[in-house]
């Protein structure tokens, strides 16, 4: 079977006019996501190489001079995405990136700053509720998916995401067999560094036990060898998002669930029960809050341990 080619940004915009000059921003927007691959930061480099995709669709492919980034070019981007029925959460996403890489060039001394957004959309709106409640977590748990194994799979991943205090599934996805010692799950997000240690439970044990074909280093049957463990994890975690539609309707849920509403769903939950903040930001590893570095600097452990088994009893 032939290899699918696969186009990369760099080939991409490679025969833009403007593209050798240092002061175009396809360029400039390039060079930043290769810095951003170099020091590890995938997710980000993604969401740059994404903002800039939507841009040179909005230009025809053609590139543009950073000086000639100007209010009015913003604002009639701003005007053919929301012709395109995009969000105005996602409009501000872009706005939000264009503008940083757009700042970091000023900063470089690449061009003078014009202050081109000041008049596009950057705020972030009201979104859709993604929390769910204790109830109907059971009622997904509880779902006879033994005929449909792709939607179990995808149940058993969204739950094992809520078992352990809403763990993330780019961290789900690289778990190793290893970290799992002496009844303690020790893993180091990928967001922030930040290293959290989770109380083994059985509920977790159980989707383990589930999987009994998994023969790789990995935890979960999501990255089954090392090369292209990325994008495995990126085809596992659209599939997995795919099938939690399904799995909502089977349980009679209007929510969208997806894999982010476990996580949202263990916060909201805890918060109800009482759980103070504090244990709440430690358990999540919100470790990009300054305040929640003060909280971890002194928790002790076996609180986070208890405020899960807390929530895990109500199943």
């Amino acid at each position: 079977m032939r290899k699918r080619k696969t186009t990369s940004p760099e080939s991409k915009y490679a025969n833009s006019r403007t593209r050798r000059t240092k002061r175009s921003l396809v360029r400039h927007m390039l060079c930043t996501i290769d810095q951003l691959k170099q020091l590890g930061r995938e997710r980000t480099a993604e969401t740059y190489t994404s903002a800039l995709n939507s841009f040179m669709r909005f230009r025809c492919g053609r590139d543009i001079q950073l000086n000639k980034l100007t209010g009015e070019a913003m604002m009639q981007y701003e005007a053919w995405l929301k012709s395109e029925n995009v969000s105005m959460n996602t409009v501000s996403f872009y706005m939000r990136i264009l503008r940083a890489a757009y700042n970091r060039a000023v900063e470089k001394g690449l061009t003078k700053q014009q202050y081109p957004f000041k008049s596009v959309y950057t705020g972030i709106g009201k979104t859709v509720k993604r929390a769910v409640s204790l109830r109907e977590i059971r009622r997904i748990k509880e779902l006879d998916l033994s005929s449909r194994p792709a939607l179990d799979f995808a149940r058993d991943m969204f739950l094992f995401s809520f078992y352990t205090r809403g763990m993330s599934f780019i961290d789900m996805a690289y778990l190793k067999k290893e970290d799992l010692n002496n009844g303690t799950l020790s893993y180091r997000r990928h967001k922030t560094g930040q290293v959290l240690h989770v109380k083994w439970e059985k509920c977790m044990q159980h989707i383990i036990n589930k999987y009994p074909e998994n023969m790789s280093s990995y935890l979960l049957p999501i990255i089954h060898h090392d090369e292209g463990a990325r994008r495995q994890y990126q085809n596992a975690m659209r599939l997995v998002n795919n099938k939690l539609k399904h799995v909502a309707v089977l349980a009679g849920m209007p929510a969208h669930l997806t894999m982010y509403v476990s996580r949202h769903s263990w916060a909201s939950i805890a918060y109800a029960k009482h759980i103070p903040l504090s244990v709440i930001s430690g358990g999540m590893g919100h470790g990009n809050e300054a305040t929640t570095q003060i909280y971890l600097a002194s928790l002790d452990t076996s609180a986070i341990d208890n405020a899960n088994e807390l929530i895990l009893r109500g199943l």
